[in-house]
């Protein structure tokens, strides 16, 4: 069985507000929990007027305290935008008030524009390329504190809170792989990119206290209904979104409309560019993380629930190979 997740933007619609939008992302948790899904996993995004999980600890916090077993994390942090011991505290925190169940997904992408990167951060010395010894540093502050150790997260020293690589290219592949952490592919943005970031983790894996096999979730959007038509209808919320805020016109998620593909012109449509079964055959996914910003909530807890039933078994080949390591990559470690 392939397992499946959720990924969760807290998506703000039109009319409605952030404190609607964060009550729905909970009684979304609380529905796929019962669907029997694995994880949810919130988003890092800021500045758009559509997306409520800015604050990604904070709003973990009200998600965990209302659910009971389903895996709670992030999908995931912008590092470079945050000091790792101040990552580590946040999920620290999470970890002693849930025990077993957060876990945390790291990304290098700032999840912003660059006017607002400015904002995040001050100013812009920090280095992306400073992610993977950055992501070095957020895991020793989860291992149990060394006697005279300096610097401590208080709480998460010795919590050891999971971690994940996030990715859209081949660089979160070649990092995963090299320290052994599972790989979480934003495939449902960046699907050219897909076939070649998985070969390289499945090929330069390297076994580690955490994780002994390789682990790739695949990140797709789904939209499922009793009808095609609907999950037509109820798609062009996502599709109308995607196109904005690639044209700059950023705002909240706006309700469906009727035959949206046929108002665009060549230029829009390119823009926005089977099956779940077909889609893990073709890929080997060992999991995947579904997400869906649709209008109405109950269809969106009911485009969960056709997914969960619809889903059934699937096998997905593995790749058990093992490579010598990314040369430039371990010279930045």
């Amino acid at each position: 069985m392939v397992p499946l997740s959720v990924l969760d933007l807290s998506p703000i619609t039109e009319g409605g507000d952030a404190g609607q939008s964060l009550r729905n992302s909970l009684d979304l948790a609380r529905h796929v929990e019962t669907l029997g899904y694995r994880r949810f996993w919130m988003a890092e995004h800021h500045n758009l007027p559509g997306i409520a999980s800015a604050a990604t600890a904070v709003a973990l916090a009200h998600v965990a305290a209302g659910t009971n077993s389903i895996k709670i994390g992030a999908g995931g942090i912008m590092l470079p935008n945050h000091a790792p011991l101040v990552i580590a505290e946040q999920f620290g925190t999470l970890a002693a008030l849930h025990p077993g169940r957060v876990e945390l997904g790291l990304g290098r992408a700032p999840g912003s524009d660059q006017i607002t990167n400015r904002a995040i951060r001050r100013n812009l010395y920090g280095d992306i390329d400073e992610f993977p010894r950055d992501v070095v540093e957020l895991m020793g502050y989860f291992q149990p504190a060394e006697p005279g150790q300096a610097v401590q997260a208080v709480p998460g020293a010795g919590l050891e809170v999971p971690i994940w690589i996030l990715g859209s290219s081949t660089y979160g592949a070649q990092l995963a792989a090299y320290l052994g952490l599972p790989f979480a592919f934003a495939s449902h943005f960046a699907p050219a990119m897909m076939m070649a970031a998985m070969k390289i983790y499945r090929e330069r894996f390297r076994p580690s206290a955490q994780l002994a096999l390789p682990h790739v979730m695949l990140g797709i959007v789904v939209v499922a209904a009793e009808t095609d038509e609907e999950a037509r209808f109820l798609f062009s919320s996502l599709q109308q979104s995607s196109l904005n805020n690639r044209i700059g016109r950023r705002g909240r998620v706006p309700p469906p409309v009727v035959n949206f593909e046929a108002r665009l012109d060549p230029q829009a449509r390119a823009i926005l560019g089977d099956g779940l079964e077909d889609f893990v055959v073709r890929t080997g996914a060992d999991e995947l993380m579904v997400t869906a910003n649709i209008f109405d909530h109950d269809k969106r807890k009911r485009s969960f629930k056709i997914v969960a039933e619809v889903h059934g078994e699937m096998k997905a080949p593995r790749s058990r190979e093992t490579v010598a390591p990314d040369q430039a990559l371990e010279d930045q470690l």
